[in-house]
């Protein structure tokens, strides 16, 4: 691999080359702790956590999660809320990227308290209507990509996996520092953690871990139970980098 300084940052890895989708899979990868380290996306599109709506900047209390139409044979939720700025550094013509997004939707995933996690669990279709999504999934591939990965293993329909993620997302308040960016900023991890959680109070710490590539931000983590309320992250480790670099919107 390339050595790449700051003006240069890498992709971490290009599994196939050309494909922004299996580079944004490696740079928001989750980082758990367990047995046989697994990627967690391979073919995720553009942003894939993409999501385009403005900038939240009131708590929403979570919506109503549905019960489950099959087994949910998992412990919790990894809410993965991808820094756009850093993956449309290098991916400029991507869905999201030219309308200054700050945190996007990558995925609500299904965890182990372990440190496992289970994956495509059943042939269940997805929406009938994805379009109706939009709002956090602009590209379609990533949202078959995340229901057939990721949202098969919930016990939910397709349209309540979606819906439960959106109400997810919808909860999360940006730090008002992030949104209001307009040069690229440097701080610790747990600084940048501790904006999230002044303007997410039932948001505590333990229930966060941020992820970085090369030093800069790549996404925040939030740990839910299964009816959304923030819990103990337990074997989800964040970034290790000393100083994190943050990019603008």
């Amino acid at each position: 691999m390339r050595n790449f300084d700051e003006n240069s940052r890498p992709c971490a890895a290009q599994p196939a080359a050309g494909s922004a989708a299996a580079c944004y899979a490696f740079r928001a990868m989750k980082k758990i702790v367990y047995p046989a380290l697994l990627l967690c996306l391979t073919a995720c599109n553009a942003p894939g956590p993409t999501n385009t709506t403005p900038v939240r900047t009131t708590q929403h209390s979570s919506a109503a999660v549905p019960r489950a139409a099959g087994p949910q044979n998992f412990d919790y939720y990894l809410l993965n809320l991808s820094w756009s700025p850093e993956f449309c550094y290098s991916h400029a013509s991507a869905p999201e990227c030219g309308r200054h997004a700050t945190f996007v939707l990558h995925g609500l995933w299904p965890q182990n308290a372990d440190g496992s996690y289970p994956q495509n669990c059943s042939d269940a279709p997805g929406p009938a209507d994805p379009a109706q999504y939009s709002d956090i999934y602009p590209d379609a591939g990533l949202l078959e990509h995340e229901w057939k990965t990721h949202g098969t293993c919930s016990g939910l329909s397709a349209d309540d996996f979606f819906r439960t993620a959106r109400g997810a997302f919808q909860s999360f308040t940006v730090p008002a520092r992030l949104a209001q960016l307009n040069a690229q900023i440097s701080m610790p991890p747990d600084q940048i953690l501790s904006l999230v959680t002044q303007s997410n109070p039932s948001i505590p710490a333990s229930s966060l871990a941020l992820s970085c590539g090369n030093n800069y931000l790549t996404a925040v983590e939030v740990c839910l139970d299964k009816q959304l309320h923030a819990i103990a992250c337990g074997p989800v480790r964040s970034c290790r980098a000393r100083t994190v670099r943050i990019p603008p919107p």
